[in-house]
């Protein structure tokens, strides 16, 4: 239940850092570069320190397709992965939830901002599977303490020169569509960049296997 817990509590902070911020930035510029910025820096930030501290309890996955390559991997089992997932994306819309109340709009506000278009859906795939390969090579060469950084940085990278603003992780993708601001996304939009994450995790685990393969 602390592994549970741990995923539910770090996907929620993330989402709630993500929109909130990005519902701040809104508020303080109307220059679109500067409130992405904005929105970067805060989830890089926020980032770090959840993977930092909820790690060690649950593996700080608050990622679907992070939790399915352990699956792959035979990591983890059936069970935790259906587990997990639900626990992830429950926080993520939760997270959407908070974000809203902090900032006195409706609770529950589906996002009308659409992102759609093969540039975008290309974007996706380059982010997770970028995200995907960082952790396996740096479980590959035992390099754990360097994860936090790490993904946060590949993270904040692909928040500028990704045409999606690299979303990577269903959960947050879901949580998202929750709130009708500037880090939201239209539900029916949803279902197109998680396929394109999941895809993009397929081929980050597949470019692991050829950087680790004893051939």
């Amino acid at each position: 239940m602390k592994k549970l817990f741990g995923e539910f509590l770090g996907t929620l902070s993330l989402v709630a850092i993500v929109v909130g911020s990005g519902i701040m930035a809104a508020q303080l510029t109307q220059d679109v570069g500067v409130a992405l910025l904005i929105n970067t820096m805060s989830t890089v930030f926020g980032l770090v320190v959840l993977i930092q501290i909820i790690g060690p309890i649950s593996g700080a996955h608050f990622n679907p397709v992070v939790t399915m390559v352990e699956l792959i991997q035979q990591k983890v089992g059936f069970a935790l992965f259906i587990q997990y997932v639900v626990a992830q994306v429950l926080g993520a819309i939760c997270g959407a939830v908070l974000a809203n109340a902090m900032f006195d709009k409706p609770l529950i506000e589906m996002s009308t901002k659409l992102r759609s278009g093969g540039n975008l859906y290309l974007g996706e795939i380059v982010a997770t599977a970028g995200l995907i390969l960082i952790i396996n090579l740096l479980v590959h060469q035992e390099k754990l303490v360097l994860i936090p950084a790490m993904v946060a940085a590949w993270i904040g990278s692909a928040y500028f020169f990704t045409s999606s603003t690299s979303f990577a992780n269903p959960a947050v993708t879901i949580g998202r569509s929750f709130s009708d601001s500037f880090a939201g996304i239209s539900p029916e939009c949803v279902p197109r960049f998680i396929a394109a994450q999941i895809l993009g995790a397929l081929i980050g685990l597949g470019l692991t296997k050829v950087f680790t393969s004893d051939k």
